[in-house]
């Protein structure tokens, strides 16, 4: 048992999705796995181990931002032994090229959060997704009739920011979306040895300013989820 999840040795596996909300990963658990226990309920953070096909697969609720996310992260590789975890969420394009409902895997993860300069605070760490990771995620999305696109995210620790045209510059050095944990989580699975990846669904767009309805948005999700549960 660790400070933020209750589970015991061995009840979560080497395998975990992990999404922002908790009550997505009880929705992942319900609609995907089977014989399925919660392994945790503190601060209502729900965990869930299951099988999908065969293999032992955990669902973990994270939080949003960069800093409940590590807490998260960094007691399933240190005390859990996790060795593969796989971010599902949501984004927000700032590319003309991607619409509402684009998956977009990424492959590295830009960011202004101090978390990283506190740890390198004389350089620049580049967090980057675990390639076998991508490149087996990617193929599998192929098969499924999903066309990812893969880039660069940034990671913010703003999501209601004082400069509304903040992403620009962002966008002009080519990165895709805004989100809220892949810098942290990358950078966390590079200290531990541990494979990671974030997929994300476009649920709205910067430049034009729709929106993606709740029911697509349900829809996309449970997309993502099988796609990171088949990898």
């Amino acid at each position: 048992m660790s400070l933020h999840i209750s589970a015991k040795n061995g009840e979560i596996g080497e395998r975990v999705l992990l999404p922002g909300d908790p009550l997505r990963a009880k929705a992942i658990a319900e609609e995907f796995l089977s014989e399925v226990y919660c392994y945790n309920e503190i601060r209502g953070m729900l965990g869930f181990t299951g099988t999908y096909k065969g293999k032992r697969v955990s669902v973990q609720g994270s939080g949003m931002g960069i800093p409940s996310l590590s807490i998260y992260v960094h007691e399933l590789l240190v005390e859990y032994n996790v060795k593969q975890i796989i971010r599902v969420g949501t984004c927000g394009a700032i590319q003309e090229s991607l619409q509402i409902g684009d998956i977009v895997f990424a492959i590295a993860a830009s960011t202004h959060s101090s978390t990283n300069s506190l740890r390198f605070p004389d350089g620049t760490y580049a967090p980057a997704a675990d390639f076998k990771l991508l490149h087996d995620a990617y193929d599998i999305a192929l098969k499924m009739g999903v066309k990812p696109v893969v880039g660069n995210v940034f990671s913010s620790d703003l999501f209601y920011h004082d400069d509304m045209d903040h992403w620009k510059k962002w966008a002009n050095y080519g990165v895709l979306a805004l989100e809220m944990e892949s810098s942290g989580l990358y950078t966390l699975a590079a200290k531990y040895k541990a494979q990671a990846l974030t997929i994300n669904t476009v649920s709205d767009h910067l430049l034009s300013g729709e929106q993606a309805s709740a029911e697509a948005r349900q829809s996309k999700f449970m997309e993502m989820a099988q796609i990171a549960l088949e990898v």
